[in-house]
């Protein structure tokens, strides 16, 4: 969420001219009318406002080129007025939500049975989905510590000095002190060995990015996993890994189906990924999902029952 700065011109008015026939006098800009005016006029001021902002379909800075097909428009424009989280009041929209959950799981591999469902849910980007999972780390790792009689109170998180901001942002909320590989010429992605080497019995996880922010490169996880497997055999650690698949998740399983970075490996704990990074999907929507319910802490799932019947919620 962007913040608001501060009014410079506090008694600064919205001055007009398409919507003058609705309205003969300036309109406060940062404070509320002592009188109301015409819906027309509303409508006609804020659009006039929204002209000076680009055009989405030639936004190439921001990974979100979008445009969609009619009939999706249509669909959310058909369920815009729905609560979502209202669970039984719209069944259906849950279930096409917990649909959506199987398949990408599916997609990457997830160890699901035939008689079980994914775990996972469905986020606003993948900052929202990173913030998720690590805080599922973290308290994983927490819950190790306390049952060990060990401190647990100064966890850390390993990634590539290419992470996107979310991370940062991340570590800074959830109090997770932030380790970043250091790139250097010609290498701009986060080496696995150096990662390892920064892994300590505080490391919550390691962060690997399937598709980095600054060249669209492929961090190798899977080499990441051996590396850690055998940290973890020599120190009786247990850390996991977590991949940021925001920019590659999407593209990997199509164009290089025997790259293994995703769920086959055994690290590998949970996934995110972003809809919206690929075109021909609006901003914003993401998911994050887990390997198995064990990865999810159950003190972290809220059991909502205020809207009529049970909920689980994270």
């Amino acid at each position: 969420m962007v913040l608001s700065t501060a009014a410079h011109e506090p008694e600064a008015s919205v001055h007009y001219t398409f919507a003058s026939r609705y309205v003969r006098a300036p309109l406060p800009r940062f404070k509320m009318p002592e009188n109301s005016i015409p819906k027309e006029a509303a409508h006609q001021i804020i659009s006039d406002e929204l002209m000076l902002d680009g055009n989405p379909r030639l936004n190439l800075a921001s990974f979100v080129t979008t445009w969609m097909e009619p009939e999706c428009d249509k669909l959310v424009m058909a369920a815009i007025n729905k609560n979502y989280v209202d669970m039984d009041e719209y069944p259906v929209t849950t279930e096409l939500q917990n649909r959506c959950v199987n398949m990408i799981a599916h997609l990457f591999h997830a160890p699901i049975g035939d008689d079980e469902t994914a775990v996972g849910v469905g986020t606003v980007g993948s900052s929202e989905a990173i913030m998720l999972a690590g805080l599922a780390f973290k308290r994983k790792w927490q819950n190790k510590r306390k049952a060990e009689g060990k401190p647990y109170d100064k966890p850390n998180i390993v990634t590539g000095a290419n992470v996107q901001v979310c991370w940062e942002k991340f570590a800074r909320y959830f109090e997770v002190e932030l380790k970043e590989v250091k790139l250097r010429e010609g290498f701009y992605i986060m080496d696995p060995v150096k990662a390892v080497e920064m892994v300590d019995e505080n490391t919550i996880c390691v962060a690997a990015i399937l598709g980095s922010t600054l060249t669209g490169e492929f961090e190798d996880v899977k080499l990441l996993n051996e590396l850690l497997t055998q940290k973890n055999k020599e120190t009786g650690w247990d850390t996991p890994i977590h991949v940021d698949a925001a920019s590659g998740g999407f593209i990997a399983p199509f164009l290089y189906p025997e790259l293994e970075w995703d769920f086959r490996l055994p690290l590998v704990k949970s996934i995110n990924v972003s809809g919206h990074k690929y075109g021909l999907v609006y901003a914003g929507i993401g998911w994050v999902v887990w390997k198995s319910k064990k990865n999810l802490p159950e003190k972290l799932i809220f059991l909502i029952n205020y809207l009529g019947a049970d909920h689980l919620n994270f």
